[in-house]
């Protein structure tokens, strides 16, 4: 976060230059999420659903959660910082979805919240589960303080019979030049009757994750950032071995590597940290499920999806 501003520069010129690799040359064609899909009662099996990057559908003791739901073409707004999204389509249209039972947010950064998918889910939305600080922006789109609840690091509540609780991060936050750090960022511990999720959020490598695996591991499945790394900012954003490892910390089962897959927000090859996390993976004796965007994992099976799509899409690379 304090670079010396020789390096700033440097990394900005790095930036603006961008690697030809960076982003997938063939478009990402996502799997789509069809109306049967959602349909899921308390009897179903919980499942997870990834969209790229952090977003990610949990449906677990039929209810129906969003996490970071950010399904906009650009991470920023200004859509030359960051690029558009991989795909042109997304794997699921959001006039789709009825009723969520909860959106649940991470952090304020725009890869995260985004406005125009906030508006467009705000009518369907029962509860908006944030950390503290985060209610104000949602406020100030329209969302009544009543369906907002703010928590700190620690805090355990109870909603729709799910337990949860707001665990630590190492991150940082703003929208802007003038707000670094006024709201907090975090994790977090998802708990139904048949299952247990952790969904890491942004975060760099750390003892909290050791201490969350103690105090409430193990998980049937993690979902842990992996993307957009870089070792002058690895204290922000986990390298791929650490995020293997912090799996591991947390005493999860199955990981699903997120933060990747959909937006260039850093100087490595797109493929870089799911090829770097199934490796370190396999070194550690580690599950790891690589879902297509948009393709469903069990949680609790026996069987999850393992394919390598990212290899066939960079075979389409050879062919554009």
């Amino acid at each position: 976060m304090d670079m010396p501003l020789r390096e700033t520069f440097k990394t900005v010129v790095q930036m603006i230059k961008g690697n030809p690799n960076g982003r997938p040359r063939a478009e990402l064609i996502p799997e789509r999420v069809y109306l049967s899909a959602l349909k899921r009662d308390a009897a179903s099996k919980p499942a997870v659903t990834w969209f790229g990057h952090s977003a990610a559908m949990l449906q677990l003791d039929g209810k129906t959660l969003l996490l970071d739901p950010m399904f906009g073409r650009a991470p920023s707004p200004f859509p030359i910082i960051g690029g558009k999204r991989y795909s042109k389509q997304l794997p699921i249209e959001l006039d789709q979805l009825s009723a969520i039972d909860a959106v649940i947010l991470s952090h304020d950064h725009y890869d995260h919240l985004d406005y125009g998918s906030i508006l467009k889910l705000k009518d369907k939305v029962k509860r908006f589960i944030v950390p503290l600080g985060v209610g104000p922006h949602l406020e100030r789109w329209g969302i009544a303080p009543s369906r907002i609840e703010e928590h700190d690091w620690w805090d355990e509540l109870e909603y729709e019979g799910l337990r949860l609780a707001c665990t630590p991060a190492r991150h940082f936050s703003g929208r802007s030049v003038t707000d670094r750090n006024a709201t907090l960022w975090c994790s977090w511990v998802i708990q139904g009757r048949e299952a247990k999720v952790f969904f890491s959020g942004d975060s760099g490598y750390g003892p909290h994750f050791k201490e969350i695996g103690s105090k409430y591991g193990p998980f049937d499945l993690t979902l842990m950032e992996c993307g957009q790394y870089d070792e002058r900012w690895a204290a922000i954003h986990m390298m791929p071995e650490e995020t293997v490892q912090a799996h591991l910390d947390v005493r999860g089962k199955v990981m699903v590597p997120i933060h990747w897959g959909a937006f260039t927000l850093a100087l490595h090859d797109w493929n870089d940290p799911v090829e770097r996390v199934v490796a370190a993976a396999k070194r550690l004796n580690a599950a790891v499920s690589t879902p297509r965007i948009g393709e469903a994992v069990p949680i609790g099976g026996t069987s999850y999806p393992t394919t390598a799509w990212w290899r066939k899409q960079e075979m389409l690379r050879g062919q554009s």
